[in-house]
C-alpha cells in the first residue's frame, strides 16, 4: 500500500472508533511507571513468574504481532521499551491499534516463559491515533532531508538520533554544573542588538517597529557580558542561541548555540585551563571517558593539550618560515601557492590568518591550543605582553575544526576605539564581517573593566566531537535547511 492508501486506511479505523464513542485523543493518562523503572525493579523476576504488581504504562506502540490466541506489542517511552502481553480476550481490541499509536496499558508485571519482561494487560486505551505510518522498522529513516525536516520521525525511528539528542542535553547540563561549581553565574543578555559586534560575522537584520529602527540578531554575547564584568559581576556565563548570516557546511549553521564565559582578574592562560577542563569533564559525564572517534581519527581529549603559536603552525604547514616581518609580497606568493584567495588591502597579519584558516588548521588532529594571533584579526583581544603586534588569543582545535575562541580581553578603551576604527576601514573595503564602532561599549570600558579572561565555546561542535558525527546538522535538532522545491512531492496525502 502507498502512504496515501495507508493514511486513508487509518482514517477509516479512526472513524470506526469514533462511531463506537472512542476518544482518539483523551486529555490525560495516569501512568505509574516508565519502562526503565520496570526493568530495574523486576530484573530478578524469573522466566514464567508473576510479580503480583499492577502498573500503568504509556508510550508509542512500535510493533505488534499475534502468536496463536495471544498478542504481543512493543511499547516505547522516553526511558526504553517494555513488552505488552495481550491475553485472548483482549486481542480483538488490540488489533484495532496501529504501529505508531500512543497507548496506555494497565496490567500485571510478569516475565514470559521466553524470559521477556512484560505487562500482561487487563486494559489498553488509545491516547493519540497515528494517522501516518512510521518508517520501516528494519531500515529506519534513511533519507537525510526527511530526517532533518521531520526530526520527530528521526527520533522515533533512529536510535542514534536519540543518542545524539540525549548526549547534547547532558552536555548542556554538565557545562552548567561545571561552571556553577567554579563560581560562575549564568546570566541572559539581549538577542536583539542595535549594533552588531563581538565576532567577525555578517548579521541578520530585522526591524523594531515600536522605535522604527533596524536591529540585528546577535552574532555574539561578548560585548554585553563584558559590561557585566564592568558592573562588578566577576564571573559570568551565558549559553545562548547566536546567529550569523553565513553559509551552510559541515560545521556551519546560521543559528547555533554558544557558551561564553568571562572571569575577572584572569587571562588567556586561565582560559586555556578552563576550556580544557570543561571539555574533559563533559566528555567524562557524557561518553564515560575522554576517547572518541571523529572525522576518521581516534582522538583523546584527555591530558594537557599541546600549545603552538599560529605563526609556528603556519610555517610548519606551508614549509616556509613565516613571521610578521615576512614581506607582504612573499606572503602573497605563499597564499597563491596554496590557492588561498586574498584581498589586495590585506597586511601581514590577515594574510597569515588566512593561511592558518585555509592551510594550517586542517593539519591538526589531536586537541591543540593554537595561540598568539596577529593584532589585525583580533579586534577585541588584548595586545600580547611580549609582542604588541600579536594578541593574547587562542583557539582550541580538534581534527581541523575550531571548537572555541578565547583571549585576554582588551580593556583599554583608547586602544579599543583604535581597533574599531581599523575595523571600519575594513568595512569600507567591503568586509561585511568587520565590527562597527560600538560607542556604548567603549563608554562602559571607560568606567574601568578589570583584567579579564574570556572564552567562547561552540556547543554544537563539542557535541559533534563527542558524538563522532560529521555534520553539525546531526547535533542540532532543527537545523537550517534550504527551501523545498516546488516540484517535490507534497507532504500532505490529500495533495495540499
Amino acid at each position: 500500500m502507498s502512504e496515501e492508501e495507508l493514511y486513508r486506511a487509518r482514517l477509516s479505523k479512526l472513524q470506526a472508533l469514533q462511531t463506537k464513542g472512542v476518544d482518539a485523543w483523551p486529555v490525560r493518562f495516569d501512568r505509574t511507571h516508565v519502562a526503565a523503572e520496570l526493568h530495574d525493579t523486576y530484573n530478578d523476576l524469573e522466566a514464567g513468574a508473576e510479580s503480583g504488581a499492577n502498573v500503568r504504562v504509556a508510550g508509542r506502540l512500535m510493533s505488534s504481532r499475534t502468536q496463536g490466541k495471544v498478542a504481543f506489542g512493543d511499547l516505547v517511552d522516553a526511558s526504553g521499551k517494555i513488552q505488552l502481553f495481550v491475553a485472548p480476550e483482549g486481542v480483538e481490541a488490540f488489533d484495532s491499534f496501529d504501529s505508531g499509536d500512543v497507548i496506555g496499558a494497565s496490567g500485571e508485571v510478569i516475565r514470559t516463559k521466553r524470559g521477556e519482561l512484560s505487562v500482561r494487560t487487563t486494559d489498553i486505551v488509545l491516547l493519540a491515533k497515528a494517522l501516518r505510518p512510521l518508517p520501516d522498522k528494519w531500515h529506519g529513516l534513511q533519507d537525510v532531508e526527511v530526517r532533518f525536516r521531520q526530526r520527530y520521525l528521526d527520533l522515533i525511528a533512529n536510535p542514534d538520533a536519540r543518542r545524539i539528542a540525549e548526549l547534547r542535553i547532558e552536555t548542556l547540563r554538565t557545562t552548567r554544573n561545571f561552571l556553577d561549581a567554579r563560581g560562575f553565574n549564568e546570566v541572559e543578555t539581549p538577542v536583539l542588538h542595535p549594533i552588531p559586534g563581538g565576532a567577525a560575522a555578517e548579521p541578520f537584520v530585522t526591524h523594531f517597529n515600536a522605535i522604527s529602527n533596524d536591529m540585528y540578531l546577535r552574532v555574539a554575547t561578548e560585548l554585553y557580558l563584558k559590561r557585566l564584568i564592568v558592573g562588578g559581576l566577576e564571573r559570568v556565563y551565558e549559553i545562548g542561541r547566536t546567529f550569523r548570516n553565513e553559509g551552510l557546511s559541515y560545521k556551519y549553521n546560521p543559528e547555533f548555540t554558544m557558551l561564553e564565559a568571562y572571569q575577572a582578574y584572569a587571562d588567556y592562560g586561565d582560559m586555556m585551563e578552563l576550556v580544557q577542563s570543561l571539555v574533559q569533564d563533559v566528555a567524562q559525564q557524557t561518553i564515560g571517558g575522554t576517547k572518541t572517534s571523529f572525522r576518521g581519527h581516534d582522538i583523546d581529549l584527555g591530558g594537557r593539550w599541546p600549545r603552538v603559536t599560529m605563526i609556528d603552525l603556519v610555517s610548519k604547514a606551508t614549509g616556509t618560515k613565516i613571521d610578521l616581518d615576512t614581506p607582504v609580497t612573499d606572503l602573497r606568493e605563499t597564499c597563491a601557492r596554496f590557492d588561498v584567495e586574498v584581498q589586495p588591502w590585506w597586511g601581514a597579519g590577515m594574510l597569515i590568518g588566512e593561511l592558518h584558516d585555509k592551510v594550517a588548521e586542517k593539519t591538526i588532529v589531536e586537541p591543540t591550543i593554537v595561540q598568539d594571533y596577529p593584532l589585525d584579526i583580533s579586534p577585541l583581544a588584548r595586545r600580547h605582553r611580549d609582542d604588541p603586534r600579536l594578541t593574547e588569543r587562542f583557539e582550541p582545535i580538534v581534527c581541523g575544526m575550531e571548537i572555541g575562541n578565547a583571549f585576554s580581553e582588551l580593556n583599554d578603551p583608547i586602544d579599543q576605539r583604535v581597533r574599531f576604527e581599523a575595523q571600519m576601514e575594513a568595512r569600507e573595503h567591503g568586509d561585511l564581517e568587520a565590527n562597527p564602532i560600538d560607542e556604548p561599549y567603549i563608554r562602559a570600558l571607560e568606567y574601568g573593566m578589570p583584567p579579564t579572561g574570556g572564552l567562547g565555546v561552540g556547543i554544537d561542535r563539542v557535541v559533534m566531537v563527542l558524538a563522532g558525527v560529521q555534520s553539525i546538522r546531526e547535533v542540532i535538532l532543527f537545523p537550517a535547511l534550504r527551501p523545498e522545491t516546488a516540484d517535490e512531492e507534497s507532504d500532505d496525502p490529500n495533495g495540499g
